[in-house]
């Protein structure tokens, strides 16, 4: 039996460290915490727990391809695989041109050797991608807007908190290990908890207070409390003075609004605009930790915007947290060669319906994510990736609705088939990855499936295949606190670099409230005043993560997604709707089956349901969903989506 410590590389937050064990015959046998990791501390996700059983259950462990005449797939060889993949690339270089060609990949396992490494061949052959813009973009843009780079709190100072803010986070499912510190610091620190969500999350469950404002409405929200703290004069004028830019315009917006608005429009009592004012107020230092979802909304960046402000008035650097991934120091560029094609397409990967259409795109490979169930408006985006005159592949782990539109599949190995490093978002400490197991089936890495294409095609450019960890070398050059690039490959675990919290990229070298870089590009300087607004008979539709799932990942492991719609009591008294009903929830786009489920922690005119789930009629919740990028970013904005609701009576 042997020990082996690796992390996590799944799209999460916390980058869990972990101890495997094998048989002498190379097996996984057990998966543990690695208590020794500083900010995991040895606890592992319902995921992690299940990993292993995930390695072995429902893997496309070979090649297939689609027989038209049996419409199913069938095995055959990498071989032919190749060379049919090679054909295709040619045939569109030379016909179509290069745009003609499109990747899309995003974050389904992290890594630099799985993701970022690999994108060398793409961009050298100035194929078009997307902008990764589906996720966190928006909120990373809006943040950047006023502080140059949008890094925030590092983890372990959560502790030294004397209030923390889960502003539509629910870090007690999403991320465990932050929501561990943060009871922590309520423990050993007295520090209050407080969310706001429209929904009552388990994070608000167990949170001091919960605030629950209108969905698209927390830029009023944030206004309103800087109106509290102006009007009170709460502020850290000293800080505002040395630190900030524009404040005298910013207090101007906040001045014109009334308290009696931001009531209304936000559907909360002022007493509690009050009551949360006075804690952000009093309790020094504190920190804002945003949702990724409270972003994907159509007024979502600006939002963020406001939020990310406050703690400018207070004094406080950098008081928020979003994502960390822009407080290190790493060369992304090089690792991509992001530079060989600066001409190449770009494509929106929140209007992918429209922009594959608008394109002429003809070939599609698909690795590290399942757009199938991602994306906006499944309806146009699924029936492009079923025409005949588009070829696709995909590269992939685990047999999943992707696969059911692709011409080739291809076995993909897990993060414990191949070695990697990993980047975390959340806090600053990485270890190397080595190989645990053999590739199952016939797995191949996403490194030696577009060498032997590039093969192929007769490229052999020294630059593009440059040795893979030397090349990590060069794009890690100064990353460490402590140790070097041969320590990390040797097995220890290391701590990045991270950019100061006093640090601000912005042309006056502050926080700026009126941004200047947003004038530049012609967004508003200042986040603006606007609001979800709905008929009288719509209702806004929520979804967020469930602990069991990743994205669409886990599903051979914990079941399918739970197909259920959670609404307040009032509403389904108004439309007739009892508990473990079938009801459909509807738009311009399609319509979605679910079972309902009556919940007193819904806000009245709100519903929720599981992220990604697939209906009771097999449409993916995604088909309701908006196409339309947000100005800010190009972000979505699922957490803007309208529908209708109506209870199934045959």
């Amino acid at each position: 039996m042997e020990e082996k410590k690796i992390v996590c590389a799944r799209d999460c937050y916390d980058t869990c460290s972990m101890i495997i064990e094998t048989d002498k015959k190379g097996n996984l046998i057990s998966i543990r915490g690695d208590s020794d990791h500083p900010i995991t501390r040895g606890t592992l996700c319902p995921r992690g727990v299940k990993d292993i059983e995930h390695v072995y259950k429902n893997r496309i462990l070979y090649p297939h391809k689609f027989d038209n005449s049996m419409r199913d797939y069938e095995r055959f060889s990498w071989e032919e695989a190749l060379n049919k993949i090679s054909v295709k690339l040619i045939e569109c270089l030379e016909k179509y041109g290069s745009d003609s060609i499109l990747h899309i990949d995003f974050a389904g396992n992290g890594g630099f050797l799985t993701w970022d490494y690999p994108l060398r061949f793409w961009n050298f052959i100035g194929a078009a991608q997307t902008d990764y813009s589906i996720c966190t973009k928006s909120g990373h843009k809006a943040i950047s807007l006023h502080y140059g780079k949008s890094y925030g709190i590092q983890p372990e100072n959560l502790l030294h908190q004397k209030l923390i803010v889960f502003w539509g986070f629910n870090a007690s499912e999403s991320a465990p290990h932050l929501w561990n510190l943060c009871q922590k610091a309520r423990k050993q620190n007295g520090a209050i908890l407080i969310t706001i969500d429209p929904r009552k999350s388990e994070t608000a469950k167990q949170s001091d207070l919960w605030i629950n404002p209108y969905p698209g409405t927390d830029n009023y929200l944030a206004f309103g409390i800087s109106k509290y703290l102006i009007d009170n004069d709460y502020l850290n004028t000293k800080f505002i003075k040395k630190w900030t830019y524009g404040f005298e315009k910013y207090k101007s917006l906040v001045d014109n609004i009334r308290y009696s608005e931001i009531e209304q429009i936000c559907g909360i009592r002022e007493r509690d605009l009050r009551k949360i004012s006075d804690f952000y107020a009093t309790l020094r230092p504190n920190a804002s930790l945003i949702g990724i979802g409270l972003s994907k909304s159509k007024y979502g960046a600006n939002s963020v915007r406001a939020i990310s402000l406050i703690p400018a008035l207070l004094g406080i650097h950098r008081g928020f947290f979003f994502s960390n991934d822009q407080a290190y120091f790493i060369n992304r560029h090089y690792l991509r060669l992001e530079d060989l094609n600066k001409d190449r397409k770009i494509i929106s990967q929140v209007n992918i319906a429209e922009d594959l259409e608008k394109n002429n795109i003809k070939f599609i490979i698909i690795f590290n994510s399942n757009p199938s169930a991602s994306l906006p408006n499944q309806k146009k985006f699924r029936a492009f990736l079923k025409r005949k005159d588009v070829f696709v592949v995909v590269h992939d782990t685990h047999w999943s609705s992707i696969c059911d539109f692709a011409d080739i599949v291809l076995p993909a190995p897990t993060f414990f088939e191949k070695e990697d490093i990993i980047i975390p978002w959340s806090h600053s400490y990485i270890r190397y990855n080595p190989k645990i197991i053999s590739p199952l089936g016939e797995s191949k890495s996403e490194i030696w499936l577009f060498n032997n294409i590039s093969e192929k095609l007769d490229i052999k450019k020294s630059e593009l295949w440059e040795e893979p960890l030397l090349v990590i070398k060069k794009s890690l050059n100064n990353s460490f606190k402590n140790g070097s690039f041969e320590d990390l490959i040797n097995g220890n675990r290391l701590k990045l670099r991270t950019r100061k919290s006093n640090k601000y990229y912005t042309p006056s070298k502050k926080i700026e409230f009126y941004s200047s870089l947003a004038k530049e590009i012609g967004i508003d300087p200042l986040p603006t005043i606007d609001h979800l607004k709905i008929d009288s008979n719509e209702f806004i539709l929520l979804t967020s993560s469930l602990k069991r799932y990743t994205h669409s990942q886990f599903q051979e492991i914990y079941g399918k997604i739970p197909p259920i719609l959670k609404l307040n009591f009032e509403d389904s008294q108004e439309l007739g709707i009892k508990d473990n009903m079938k009801v459909e929830i509807h738009n311009s786009f399609g319509y979605v089956k679910l079972n309902s489920e009556i919940s007193d922690q819904m806000k009245k005119g709100v519903l929720w349901a599981p992220k990604l789930v697939i209906g009771l009629d097999g449409n993916p919740l995604n088909i309701l969903t908006s196409n339309t990028p947000q100005k800010i970013g190009g972000g979505s904005s699922f957490n803007s989506t309208k529908v209708r609701l109506k209870k199934i009576t045959s």
